[in-house]
């Protein structure tokens, strides 16, 4: 017998014919005897319709009105999903995220969870009860409810595990767990039985989608471990968790230590909402830095990749960095503002360039991944416009109509093509 969180994400409950599919999912590992609490989306596309609304009612609007408003759409799920599990047979009852309560701080559309109180929680757990929770959503200190952001279910799921000390949290989705890179894309990716949490997390960061970053942190700080897969595959052929015999389909996220055969290189990451400023020829002097990214950071603009090059004679330096790509005008604004101190010869920008990353804890004990990289992809005539490592990563800048073919290169270096 063990406890488990499972979470359900939008496309997985986007009618009540996939609610009742949830419910097959659930129904399978309570009737093997398993404490379940189930954290679910708002159904597809409905969070956006609520914040269209939000804003067509007002540009500028109370954001605690805001959270009012959106926050709605989880407490549908919830009530549609515990009445099918009652058709079933199942006893569930739904939660909303103040009646648990799950605690956050008042920074309304974007809180973050401080507490989440267990004592009802575990009383339905031991009278054979499940609890269908809305993700997403708590309780500010005001007793005003909260939203945690967009993708904010995953750490709700995640949060709640930790506080109920489940066996495992998994993240139900629309793919089958986590692969070495978009298999839109690569045709030969291979999905990962196992990745370490540091791995995720650096993979979440840099353009996979599988699971929102937040999420993976504090799975990692709390030791939760994590499953991902897929809501699609038929709840009647998999076996319950714990079962003898039962192999998990999806990708469990785990300690480095859990892992018996890791691979230098886990899996390639790309990002396309990065957008590259060039400062030409800023005076190389004491303080310059600092003129070009305070006023950036004054303005709540996020710079990633960061690339000097002095001139032969020490007097100028070119300054190359990024940002998101929604942020780009307004980054370049905030530069030309700031010209009178910076004193730039010109300023130039891209969005037409894409973010690789190779990701593996195993290199941290094997030298050369980087210099293969440059190698292979100099072979391939692609230019590499900036770089920033990490004891487990390295993240090139390219020019956009390369993605593919440095990810599918880089995939095959890496040995990643192969069956695993």
């Amino acid at each position: 017998m063990a406890r488990l969180v499972l979470k359900f994400g939008g496309t997985s409950v986007a009618d009540v014919e996939r609610i009742r599919n949830v419910a097959r999912h659930v129904k399978r590992e309570y009737d093997a005897g398993n404490d379940v609490a189930v954290v679910v989306s708002a159904m597809a596309g409905t969070t956006n319709q609520l914040v269209e609304w939000t804003r067509e009612a007002s540009a500028l609007h109370d954001a605690r009105e805001y959270d009012t408003v959106v926050a709605a759409g989880e407490q549908v799920t919830i009530g549609l999903l515990s009445i099918t599990l009652q058709a079933m047979g199942v006893p569930a009852r739904s939660w909303l995220g103040w009646q648990i309560p799950i605690r956050t701080d008042d920074s309304h559309g974007a809180a973050r969870i401080g507490e989440i109180e267990t004592d009802m929680l575990n009383t339905r757990f031991a009278e054979r009860q499940v609890a269908v929770i809305a993700g997403f959503q708590g309780l500010g200190p005001d007793n005003r409810i909260t939203t945690l952001g967009r993708g904010g279910s995953d750490t709700s799921a995640v949060a709640v595990a930790a506080a109920v000390k489940a066996d495992r949290c998994d993240i139900y989705t629309d793919v089958d767990g986590v692969f070495t890179t978009d298999p839109r894309m690569v045709t030969r990716a291979q999905r990962l039985p196992r990745i370490a949490y540091e791995e995720m997390l650096e993979m979440a960061s840099l353009g996979a989608k599988v699971l929102q970053t937040r999420s993976v942190e504090m799975a990692m700080v709390h030791g939760v471990p994590l499953c991902v897969r897929s809501s699609f595959d038929d709840p009647d052929t998999l076996k319950p968790f714990g079962q003898e015999g039962n192999e998990t389909p999806g990708t469990l996220v785990c300690d480095e230590d859990e892992i018996v055969e890791q691979q230098i290189v886990s899996g390639i990451a790309f990002a396309r909402d990065e957008a590259k400023i060039t400062l030409h020829r800023v005076p190389d002097k004491p303080g310059i830095a600092a003129s070009v990214f305070g006023p950036l950071a004054n303005a709540g603009i996020n710079v990633d990749m960061i690339v000097q090059n002095v001139s032969a004679d020490g007097s100028t330096t070119d300054m190359t960095f990024t940002v998101p790509t929604i942020d780009y005008d307004r980054a370049m604004s905030v530069i030309r503002d700031a010209e009178d101190e910076i004193h730039y010869a010109d300023l130039t920008g891209s969005t037409e360039v894409v973010k690789v990353s190779v990701i593996g804890v195993g290199m941290r004990s094997h030298a050369g991944v980087a210099a293969k990289m440059f190698e292979a992809l100099a072979g391939r005539g692609i230019n590499i416009q900036a770089i920033t490592t990490s004891e487990i990563k390295i993240s090139i800048l390219i020019d956009a109509a390369y993605t593919e073919l440095a990810v599918r290169t880089l995939h095959s270096l890496y040995g990643l093509d192969e069956t695993t």
